[in-house]
């Protein structure tokens, strides 16, 4: 079974960078991951994907400040966040897709004006 971990969240201010791992309990390429994000009051909602054969996708909001990139050696999974903004701020989520979605438990980010 794919687990997923979370890690590199916390309190940035406006115009600073993070970044996120996911460690994952399996192998990253022959997974489609994704990291997804989460407001208070608002649905999930994605952020970056990279498939199996490293094709990325963005969000329109993230577009040009975020990468999301694999180190299969590692079985991790990065999301670099630059030029972040307020509205930015949600918990985010590391997604793994195999024949169904896993989830690790979130990290979450906050970024202040």
């Amino acid at each position: 079974q794919v687990q997923l971990v979370e890690s590199g969240g916390g309190l940035v201010q406006a115009g600073g960078s993070l970044r996120l791992s996911c460690a994952v309990s399996g192998t990253v390429y022959r997974l489609r991951m994704g990291w997804y994000r989460q407001a208070p009051g608002k649905q999930r909602e994605l952020v970056a994907t990279i498939t199996s054969a490293a094709s990325t996708n963005y969000a329109d909001s993230v577009k040009g400040r975020f990468s999301i990139s694999r180190d299969n050696a590692k079985n991790t999974v990065y999301l670099q966040m630059n030029s972040l903004k307020p509205e930015d701020t949600a918990v985010y989520y590391c997604n793994a897709f195999q024949f169904m979605d896993y989830w690790g438990e979130g990290t979450l980010v906050t970024v202040s004006s």
